[in-house]
């Protein structure tokens, strides 16, 4: 399989298949345009309509404050729940609750902070300038490039919500959506034990209900015995429909079989380094800097709108059966 590499309105790379003339209301292509028609029911009448209402209902909104309005912001929404009004409503309030819940974890989403810094330079997490044939983001992560004898849990979910959060600001990963890679490789416990169980919990259960990104694969290669029970265990936390979409390899060629080599770095079977991705992935941080750290004004004052998947009050309250499997799990991997 080839990909042919074109350069875009930035230097992350697109494919030949979403080339076309820009629709000037969305910042996207015609092709690009015809994906969201067919999988997110989008067009310009319940684009227009969808906006609308939201900032009308955040405007009379006394439960939250300094929430952005523009249409990026709140179409990042929209597009993961298909422009159903009622269900991206409860998706920002579940997002406004998981940054305040989370604040001690993921304050200060700058790339510039010298611990984020370190830890992108040293290839932690980055997404690949090279989009798949779908026309989607591959995002990348090294377990063995995390040294938790000198980085904490804040750091590590810091660099990942500063990841989410800057690709959603551009309306061709909303429609597109984005594939996960994680490398296990190195991984021990150390890695584990710097989480507390009950945030661990938490942000797997809620992270899939509160982040808007419309997550398509995730691949995990070279997973070690140890570790599978703590995957097991976060299975349980996460949707049926993330489950199916959920697969582990045992060699990286077994994931370049999966997987499309061009959007893979060199270290584990593309061609193009890390280090040149991840000097790529930082021009893009730096154009976005600024609005993904003004986002941090918004607030949720009070969580009484929230609906839990079950129909009950609010999103916060965990379920020890969940609790005991993860402690369960983080115990057995201290054992073995």
């Amino acid at each position: 399989m080839t990909t042919t590499r074109v350069i875009l309105n930035f230097p992350w790379i697109g494919n030949d298949k979403l080339k076309g003339d820009f629709f000037q209301d969305t910042g996207v292509t015609d092709a690009v345009m015809k994906i969201a028609r067919k999988e997110l029911r989008e067009d310009k009448a319940i684009r227009e309509q969808s906006l609308e209402q939201l900032r009308e209902w955040l405007l009379k909104n006394g439960d939250v404050e300094n929430v952005r309005t523009d249409d990026l912001f709140l179409l990042r929404f929209l597009r993961t729940k298909k422009f159903s009004v009622p269900m991206t409503q409860q998706m920002i309030l579940k997002y406004l609750n998981f940054r305040k819940v989370f604040t001690h974890l993921i304050h200060t989403l700058d790339y510039m902070s010298p611990s984020i810094l370190k830890l992108l330079d040293g290839g932690y997490l980055f997404p690949s300038p090279i989009r798949d044939k779908h026309g989607r983001r591959v995002i990348i992560g090294f377990a063995n490039h995390f040294n938790p004898t000198e980085h904490n849990s804040s750091d590590m979910a810091r660099l990942h919500f500063l990841t989410y959060e800057t690709l959603m600001e551009d309306p061709e990963n909303q429609i597109c959506g984005f594939v996960h890679i994680g490398d296990f490789k190195g991984i021990s416990t150390a890695h584990i034990a710097c989480w507390n169980p009950t945030d661990f919990l938490r942000i797997l259960k809620w992270g899939e209900q509160s982040i808007p990104m419309r997550n398509k694969e995730v691949h995990l290669v070279n997973v070690p015995s140890t570790v599978k029970y703590i995957i097991e265990a976060g299975k349980s936390m996460v949707s049926k429909k993330m489950k199916e979409r959920l697969q582990v390899h045992v060699t990286p060629q077994e994931l370049c079989r999966k997987m499309d080599p061009a959007c893979l770095p060199k270290e584990l079977g593309g061609t193009m380094p890390m280090t040149e991705m991840i000097e790529m992935w930082k021009m893009e941080l730096a154009a976005k800097r600024n609005l993904v750290m003004s986002s941090e004004k918004m607030r949720i004052i009070n969580d009484r709108g929230i609906v839990s998947r079950n129909g009950t009050d609010r999103n916060n309250n965990s379920s020890s059966l969940g609790m005991d499997t993860i402690t369960g799990s983080f115990r057995k991997l201290e054992v073995d």
